[in-house]
């Protein structure tokens, strides 16, 4: 592993799923709190809570110092939709819609899938703005 990918600060982000599904307004705190901390975005989590229809979404940095470089940073959702056929194992067309979802983002530095309660796959890329 990369000493640059490694951290140990973390901020936390909550709220509730946009219209459509996405991180919604959420994205914009991220990368607001990126840029106003000068800080090196290293990855995220981001989990949906059904029972309160809520999003917990956690930012891995480092701080600004000699040894860290900082740069600005976007927060992308892409719907995968409904991917059928889990439950016998083959994740092929979750790996292959995954894989055509990042192919419209640059520079990723990290992802994070959630499910909806309604059973929506959604990827979360964070990548160098």
């Amino acid at each position: 592993m990369a000493l640059k990918q490694i951290h140990n600060k973390f901020k936390i982000f909550t709220g509730a799923l946009a219209a459509d599904k996405t991180i919604g307004a959420l994205a914009d705190q991220i990368t607001s709190f990126a840029a106003e901390h000068k800080i090196a975005a290293k990855s995220i989590g981001v989990e949906y809570l059904e029972s309160a229809k809520k999003l917990i979404i956690t930012l891995g940095y480092r701080e600004a110092g000699a040894d860290v470089e900082t740069y600005g940073i976007k927060v992308n959702t892409v719907s995968l939709g409904k991917i059928n056929g889990l439950e016998s194992g083959d994740v092929s067309r979750l790996e292959a819609a995954m894989t055509d979802a990042c192919e419209k983002i640059d520079n990723i530095i990290c992802h994070e899938l959630y499910i909806t309660d309604d059973g929506d796959f959604l990827v979360v890329f964070m990548s160098r703005a």
